[in-house]
């Protein structure tokens, strides 16, 4: 991405049409979200995970190939398929997960694919500098084409089941209603909101799918502002800073997939929804420091917190939403991007308006203190389901039926595995 906005920023002179470039890529994960679900029902998550790197590869080397009076034109391709193709990518890979290692792994495999993000983050933004000024923009988009074709030969190896998802289940259900499945299976599938459904099908579920939404927006005013302050304390070099803020941070992340690895291996328990919304709120309130004009050493621990609670709360909603029978899975890791993206790309927008006239950490103070409201009403939410559960009239066996879930398609979820966080569905 350092290469492409420099690129596009070149090529166009301004940097309106980089924000554009930014503009089309999160609309079209966007809407890549609205409609993974239903591409999860009928193609195998491994297939969607091939043929998105497959997309972004040949994107790359459209660009490459393409002659300067394409050049804009190529650009906006590149956009349109990077940003559908990585939100799809990254939704079947994390429905995918539980079964690839099994239930009782998907934390672990959750925090070990988060590290092995945040490492390749590091060596991206550490290196994409130096690989543009020495040997080019080209070169930098055949480093990155051969990225995504080491990619789909590493989806080609996954262990993943070549079956169809949901769609597979949902064909199995049908079968098995007799005369009543041989009409619908005739007259079509019935359309159902199932990426709403999956949302309902969990108390606190929508709300905390909210939560993610609002914590993206308060990610676009930190990113939006921390060139503006980086300036502001060294003006003639102002990528020093940056550099070095998301070096800690990501540091801060790799160390706390560490401890969570460690803990989940050791207890055999779950972050949990608390980790997310108690994490959303450390995070959230660290970033806001980062801009009170510590001294640097302070800074940099503030970043190595903010870092660290951004990846206790990523491996905690993650693991989270894989707790929901594979039916809804797709749907609702599909919706989360969609909120995302929407809170992100809404965000970039009002953001950049208001940094016109107030300082990055007022900017960064309104935005990020937006998600901690939130983040203390998902928390109070999850502590009065706590307190209500042992209470109900049919105690836990009601939790499958009112979501209106089959006993069979319930969560794989023990409370002394640490899954009981309120956002569970019950085996009943």
């Amino acid at each position: 991405m350092v290469a492409l906005n420099l690129f596009v920023y070149e090529t166009t002179g301004r940097a309106l049409a980089m924000g554009l470039f930014m503009a089309v890529r999160l609309a079209s994960g966007f809407v890549a979200g609205l409609v993974v679900g239903g591409l999860l029902a009928r193609f195998s998550a491994k297939s969607i995970m091939l043929w998105a790197n497959v997309g972004q590869g040949a994107v790359m080397l459209v660009l490459i190939l393409a002659p300067e009076s394409l050049v804009t034109g190529a650009l906006m391709a590149v956009s349109v398929v990077i940003g559908a193709c990585g939100t799809l990518f990254m939704v079947a890979l994390r429905s995918s997960i539980p079964e690839m290692v099994g239930e009782d792994r998907r934390a672990w495999a959750n925090s070990l694919s988060i590290t092995g993000r945040s490492l390749a983050m590091v060596a991206g933004f550490a290196s994409a500098g130096v690989v543009v000024s020495l040997v080019g923009y080209t070169a930098a988009f055949l480093l990155d084409m051969a990225t995504f074709v080491i990619c789909a030969v590493t989806v080609a190896l996954l262990p993943i089941a070549g079956g169809k998802g949901a769609g597979s289940e949902a064909g199995a259900s049908g079968a098995g209603k007799g005369e009543k499945g041989e009409k619908e299976a005739k007259s079509g599938p019935r359309w159902r909101p199932v990426a709403f459904l999956a949302l309902a099908a969990a108390p606190g579920l929508g709300l905390m799918v909210a939560l993610r939404g609002v914590d993206a927006f308060g990610s676009s005013s930190h990113n939006a502002a921390l060139p503006i302050y980086s300036t502001s304390l060294d003006a003639s070099n102002p990528a020093v800073f940056v550099s070095a803020f998301w070096c800690v941070w990501a540091l801060g992340n790799i160390g706390a997939q560490q401890v969570i690895q460690r803990y989940t291996q050791r207890t055999g328990r779950a972050v949990g929804a608390l980790g997310f919304g108690y994490g959303t709120v450390v995070m959230s309130a660290a970033f806001i420091a980062a801009f009170a004009g510590f001294p640097l050493a302070v800074t940099a621990v503030i970043a190595l917190i903010a870092g660290a609670a951004d990846g206790l709360t990523e491996v905690a909603y993650t693991s989270h939403l894989q707790t929901l029978p594979a039916t809804l899975r797709g749907h609702a890791f599909g919706l989360s991007a969609t909120f995302e993206n929407l809170g992100f790309g809404v965000g970039m927008i009002l953001v950049a308006a208001a940094l016109d006239r107030f300082s990055p950490l007022a900017v960064v103070g309104w935005s990020h203190g937006a998600a901690i409201v939130v983040a203390v009403v998902f928390l109070l939410r999850v502590a009065a389901l706590r307190r209500a559960e042992p209470a109900g009239p049919m105690g836990r066996a009601g939790g499958a039926g009112r979501a209106g879930l089959r006993k069979e398609e319930a969560v794989e979820g023990r409370p002394d595995r640490g899954d009981r966080d309120g956002a569970e569905v019950s085996r009943g």
